[in-house]
């Protein structure tokens, strides 16, 4: 007797995206870029943030991209209501380190400057951000990271948002971490200069001891897991550790001068 053939795996499921940008150029490049790509469709665009917010309670999309300057009602005083929707991630051309700083402290689970990234990397933030992974381009990175190295920076901005829904766990575990560590950033600049990192080793370590995973760092930096693995396995051997909580409290300063 035959055996019936295997079932034929269903297709995966498409992400919805909503498009918020008060200029139509941008909208509709978005709209046209996303949905040239199998698997994304833009469901609505809006021109500001109470656009966004109807869009959202209407369509009810996977992912929202969220401009931060638009008339009326902006991004960021949007992100607290969008944020119990779906993920938000920032798409934007503000990239100053206050803007950047309350975008994520208000939920939003990532954070791309305009010109600082590639179509293809905006596909992937897009699909990632949709799953719960998060991706700065390099100025939001550099926003995240200089806050870490100076608790005076950020001492009482970061803070778990009180509105963080399930699908923002991502960003919520990465701001709650930073949080955290905002005691032991103040002490991380008495120990580092032996320790002779590279500046984008030095970038990962900020990183890894903000609370990152591996893949985190990759879609904050734009690099692959591979990539960022073998820059940790340098790390640990400049930091003499063996694991990610050694290398964090040699870094920080908490274990005195390096060997």
């Amino acid at each position: 007797m035959t055996s019936p053939p295997p079932p034929v795996p269903a297709p995966p499921a498409t992400l919805r995206v909503v498009v918020a940008d008060d200029n139509p150029v941008v909208r509709a490049g978005l709209t046209a870029l996303l949905t040239g790509h199998p698997g994304i469709t833009v469901v609505a665009e809006a021109a500001d943030g109470q656009g966004a917010c109807e869009a959202a309670d209407r369509h009810r999309p996977d992912v929202i991209l969220l401009d931060v300057r638009m008339p009326g009602v902006d991004g960021l005083a949007a992100l607290p209501y969008l944020v119990r929707i779906a993920p938000v991630m920032m798409l934007t051309y503000s990239g100053e380190s206050e803007t950047v700083r309350e975008a994520l402290r208000r939920g939003a689970g990532g954070y791309l400057v305009h010109g600082e990234f590639t179509a293809d990397q905006l596909i992937t933030a897009v699909r990632d951000t949709g799953a719960g992974r998060t991706h700065f381009s390099p100025t939001a990175a550099g926003a995240v990271l200089r806050q870490l190295r100076s608790a005076n920076a950020y001492g009482d901005a970061v803070a778990r948002p009180p509105y963080s829904t399930v699908s923002q766990a991502s960003s919520s575990r990465f701001t709650e971490n930073l949080s955290r560590m905002q005691s032991d950033v103040g002490q991380s600049s008495g120990g580092r200069a032996g320790f002779r990192l590279s500046a984008r080793e030095a970038e990962i370590m900020d990183l890894i001891a903000s609370g990152m995973t591996n893949q985190q760092i990759a879609g904050a930096c734009f690099i692959s897991e591979k990539t960022v693995k073998n820059h940790i396995n340098r790390i640990f051997a400049k930091l003499h550790s063996t694991s990610r909580a050694e290398a964090t409290a040699k870094w920080l300063g908490n274990w005195g001068d390096p060997r």
